[in-house]
């Protein structure tokens, strides 16, 4: 166990990088099947398929929001107990994860309570049509009794990653997906449950990820291990971890907002299938940015370890082999995106229609992905040092700032108005990425400065001490 430890500071970055970033990257692809399976054989039902799609569809951003409040505990406690582990507190980094777990059954507690009384209303706020509710409800009743295995899947998960347990993270999605692929068919066809028998494989499969992880956490080969001691939520210790995640939790609970006004403003202009193209271009855009985030968190160890140990030559070359890899990806998904977006469409959908007018809608709000590797890169780098506020800042002006008044303020500015509400996406992009670039090169800088400042201070102080002794 303290190999892994040392390794995330001596081994060489490029070999080290890619062994924790390939099962990463894996496990974020399985994730991305995990997460789209459902709709791909619920586009495929008999009779009112694309209807149940959309359905589904609309239950995405609630689903976001779940995922967002993992986020919210696990995005900042996972970095801040890498380095802690960097400056040799594995006391305090274990104090974390407990904390950390605890904090999410509560949250747990309440999210399920909330989808229960109130998910109707939800949906139809966030899109749903007097055609689609009742399948949006069927799913969503289901799927709210699993809020707790997906907390703490994806929430205990992320400290598994953030030690360098790579591999191990990844055969947690690989179970949890493989589960659902099995389950998906016999519940939806077999038993002819349509989408409840969808919710009801997706949040066993999830009980089965949640085991193995707490399992493996709780077990010898962890490096920190969840112990019964430190499950006390200690406020001087969460509070920082919640400040950091809060960039996160605002990049994937936003989602939710920026759907419900996708949603509105296509269903106001396009009707039914716009907001089912939606639903298909949200899926791209998960299989497109997951390999991506996969890469970005395979990083996420090394940056805050050595950032801890006050390593900044080790954090700067890491920084810039994570930006050329996210770089190359993301002009490689868009270049296949803009040559082939039939094919994409065509995997949730056999509707002819629903596959031509997403087509062209997917060339549009996928138009700058090519530049994205920077937003991502920059992003991650910031949580993985504990810069909470920049990390804020960046998550903010993109969705709020800049894409939720484009969202309304494109479709009065080109002649085809739903196409213009696609192109909010691409225009925001732009903007985003040109100024987390600027804010990144000044405050990332600081931060290396600051961190070799305080080392030399640390050293004088022990010189002096060894002097004076």
């Amino acid at each position: 166990m303290c190999d892994k430890k040392e390794v995330l500071g001596t081994a060489p970055i490029g070999k080290l990088l890619f062994k924790l970033a390939v099962p990463t990257v894996v496990a974020q692809l399985i994730n991305m099947l995990y997460n789209i399976v459902d709709r791909i054989y619920i586009g495929h039902m008999p009779g009112d398929g694309s209807l149940a799609l959309t359905g589904v569809g609309v239950c995405m951003p609630i689903i976001m929001i779940i995922s967002a409040f993992a986020a919210l505990i696990a995005s900042g406690g996972a970095p801040k107990a890498s380095i802690l582990m960097g400056k040799g507190d594995n006391d305090s980094a274990e104090r974390i994860m407990g904390g950390c777990f605890s904090l999410q059954l509560i949250l747990s507690a309440v999210l399920t309570a909330v989808l229960l009384i109130w998910n109707r209303e939800l949906l139809l706020m966030f899109g749903a049509s007097k055609n689609t509710i009742a399948y949006a409800t069927d799913y969503m009743n289901i799927y709210a009794i699993g809020t707790v295995f997906v907390q703490l899947t994806l929430g205990m998960g992320a400290f598994i990653t953030a030690q360098g347990y790579t591999k191990i993270s990844m055969i947690t999605v690989l179970i949890g997906a493989v589960s659902n692929i099995i389950l998906d068919p016999v519940f939806i066809f077999g038993f002819k449950m349509g989408v409840k028998g969808a919710a009801l494989a997706t949040i066993l499969s999830q009980a089965i990820s949640c085991v193995w992880v707490l399992a493996f956490l709780c077990g010898k080969k962890t490096y920190l291990k969840l112990k019964q001691q430190n499950l006390r939520i200690d406020g001087k210790l969460i509070f920082p971890c919640i400040a950091l995640g809060t960039a996160t939790f605002i990049m994937q609970s936003s989602e939710s907002v920026i759907s419900v006004c996708f949603n509105s403003s296509l269903l106001k202009y396009g009707g039914d299938i716009a907001v089912g193209a939606m639903t298909i271009l949200t899926s791209v855009m998960q299989f497109a940015m997951l390999p991506m985030q996969g890469i970005a968190q395979g990083a996420q160890p090394i940056l805050s370890y050595n950032f801890g140990a006050k390593n900044t030559e080790r954090v700067k070359k890491t920084y810039r082999l994570l930006l050329i890899s996210c770089l190359t990806y993301s002009f490689a998904i868009w270049g296949a995106i803009m040559l082939f977006p039939q094919m994409f469409a065509g995997i949730f959908t056999p509707d002819t229609a629903l596959i031509a007018f997403t087509a062209k809608a997917l060339r549009i709000y996928c138009g700058v992905m090519c530049i994205f590797g920077i937003q991502i890169a920059c992003q991650m780098t910031f949580v993985s040092i504990g810069n909470a506020p920049c990390s804020i800042i960046v998550a903010i002006v993109r969705k709020f700032v800049l894409l939720l008044p484009l969202i309304y303020i494109m479709p009065h500015l080109i002649a085809d108005k739903t196409m213009g509400v696609y192109m909010a996406e691409p225009v925001a992009d732009v903007i985003a990425v040109t100024f987390t670039a600027i804010l990144f090169t000044v405050q990332f800088k600081k931060a290396l400065r600051a961190s070799t400042c305080d080392e030399d201070e640390s050293s004088s102080r022990r010189s002096l001490q060894k002097q004076s002794g």
